[in-house]
């Protein structure tokens, strides 16, 4: 009995403690929100912008994310680094740009590229770029090759090793815990479903993959090899001799950086490099420089350019957990964008589209919303790192479709996957069912059991209508037929670069472009440019995510590693309508 109330006493003891770093958590951001005034730009000031970290498209504050273990989750804002960038090359007070290298997670090769362009287009200020870091990942690296100096610390490293796209396999894994997937799939490269069918990739998936990996890095080559002035040739040859664990002397003597120094000497280095005492400037944030922007006013017509976010994999209805990524939700997305149909000021819409797909229906839904939109003002597409399979699937109606060279996109195809547990559930820990139907497929969805062939050829069949929707969608978009759009579909993804060349997109570059674009479709001069959705507030996303739901399923994430998104996926698998437009794999790249 003793023992009994000890262990009582612990857990209200737990519980009235953790409501009181919920209490206290609320009262911080109640202080800090008043008390935090807008941030001016003061004379002789510098960008910083910092390279270390996860980058995602938009980045919301988390309340609890230090409490569970991962305090940096989306600490780098692509969408705050963009709007930094371009105010600093206006405005007259910021004399130029200091980027701090460092270890990049998360970035896909197009939002690099982007935020690359940029930075080009920063330079033409005639304003310095200064790069410093202890240690440059090859994506870090990759920007910073931009530099007019590009520092790195005596004893630094310098990730210069080529590119690596890899896809995790849990066929084996599943087998030993006696669960087997049923996989109905249209397209000869839709591999989204070999993970848990095979141990590695198919022919077409490594095909693919090949030429996917070959245009990407060919493109970041010659980039810094024009910022850098090294030729193509030595770039690769570094590659194969592993720069990451060279001397620095050796990085000074390829050329791929300028100089050696501590972290110490940095303040001197960007001092005269603005002509000032290392005490006379300024530094300025990346996330209060974009603060400090709000939307962004072209006049004062009352005409308004909507840019909204969509991100993630496309669900149709909000996943609990706290850190289970962006999603796109359909319903949502599909009320926001009647919002903006209705909306008289709003004159055009860029959808910002950076999702590798997800769920087939939910992408139907939002495409039928921005018909509605379209059919009243102009629809532009901006392509992020990625808008893939579903991800395209929202796109193609738009009536013009801007995307990164570096962009994964296409992958037109989609698939259905549905686990049997009969092993796991009969024979590894014993249980067994027994079931009274009144018809042949009453118990249609039960997983302990085998699937029969007629219920094998009744998805089958839904899957292919779901093939002939998509590419339909497509076609009638592109104003194509649909077999031209079945010709280069099959599931196959494409870079941005070669799907301009194939018809899939219509221009390449990036948000701005898209911007000016919705800008002549709608014949206005004037604009304001707004973003949507709204962001949370602290204490929205303090609401949301206090719930034993999110903290376990967090908490699952960082037990579980690499494996959480394949039994995440499992857990959500629907034999009544999981049907899915995704892209053919999951990359980790390498950059």
């Amino acid at each position: 009995m003793k023992q009994f109330f000890k262990y009582v006493f612990a857990t209200v003891t737990g519980i009235i403690i953790f409501h009181l770093i919920v209490l206290l958590i609320f009262v911080i951001s109640i202080m800090s929100m008043g008390s935090k005034g807008a941030v001016k730009v003061q004379d002789n000031s510098v960008l910083e912008i910092n390279l270390t970290g996860n980058i995602s498209e938009r980045t919301e504050e988390n309340p609890l994310a230090s409490f569970i273990g991962n305090p940096n989750a989306g600490n780098i804002s692509l969408e705050n680094v963009l709007k930094a960038i371009k105010r600093a090359k206006e405005e007259e007070k910021i004399k130029g740009i200091y980027i701090q290298g460092g270890i990049m997670t998360g970035a896909s090769p197009a939002m690099l590229e982007e935020i690359h362009d940029a930075l080009v287009d920063f330079k033409t200020s005639k304003k310095f770029i200064m790069a410093y870091a202890d240690n440059y990942s090859q994506g870090s690296y990759y920007l910073a090759s931009l530099a007019d100096s590009v520092v790195i610390n005596p004893i630094g490293m310098l990730d210069w090793q080529g590119m690596s796209l890899q896809t995790a396999y849990y066929k084996e894994l599943l087998d030993k815990v006696g669960v087997k997937v049923e996989i109905f799939k249209v397209g000869t490269y839709k591999s989204a479903v070999e993970p848990y069918m095979l141990t590695e990739m198919s022919d077409a998936n490594r095909e693919q993959l090949t030429v996917l990996s070959d245009e990407i890095w060919s493109r970041m080559k010659a980039e810094v090899s024009k910022s850098r002035k090294i030729p193509v040739d030595k770039l690769n040859a570094l590659a194969d001799s592993m720069m990451t664990f060279s001397e620095g002397t050796t990085y000074l003597k390829s050329k791929l950086v300028d100089k050696l120094a501590y972290s110490d000497e940095v303040p001197q280095i960007i001092a005269n490099m603005m002509g000032v005492d290392k005490d006379d400037y300024n530094k300025i944030s990346v996330d209060d420089l974009a603060a400090s922007i709000g939307d962004e006013p072209k006049g004062l017509s009352g005409n308004t350019i909507a840019v909204y976010y969509a991100y993630g994999s496309i669900v149709d209805e909000i996943s609990s957990g706290l850190m289970g990524g962006a999603e796109i939700v359909g319903q949502k997305v599909s009320k926001d964008l009647q919002k903006l149909a209705d909306d008289d000021d709003v004159k055009a819409v860029v959808l910002r589209v950076n999702s590798g797909g997800g769920s087939a229906y939910a992408s139907e839904q939002i495409w039928h919303a921005l018909e509605l939109v379209k059919a009243k003002k102009p629809v532009v597409v901006s392509m992020g790192g990625y808008a893939a399979s579903g991800g395209y699937y929202i796109s193609s109606g738009a009536n013009w479709i801007v995307a990164e060279p570096m962009t994964l996109t296409g992958s037109i195809g989609i698939f259905g996957m549905f686990p049997i547990a009969k092993e796991l559930i009969n024979d590894k820990i014993g249980v067994h069912y027994s079931t009274v139907k009144t018809n042949e497929l009453s118990d249609f969805g039960d997983f302990s059991r085998e699937m029969t062939e007629s219920e094998k050829n009744l998805l089958q069949r839904y899957v292919n209508r779901g093939y002939e929707l998509f590419t339909k969608r497509c076609a009638d978009g592109r104003k194509v037929s649909q077999d031209s759009i079945k010709a280069i579909g099959e599931g196959r993804v494409w870079t941005g670069e070669h799907a301009k060349k194939i018809g899939l997109v219509d221009e390449l570059g990036g948000l701005s472009k898209a911007i000016e674009k919705a800008k002549q479709l709608a014949k206005i001069d004037d604009y304001t440019l707004m973003s949507y959705p709204a962001k949370k507030s602290f204490l929205d996303g303090l609401l949301e995510n206090v719930s034993a739901e999110s903290y376990a399923s967090a908490k699952m994430e960082d037990l579980l590693g690499e494996y959480y998104g394949m039994f995440n996926t499992l857990r959500h698998l629907n034999p009544k309508g999981n049907v899915q437009a995704e892209m053919p794999f999951k990359i980790t790249f390498n950059l």
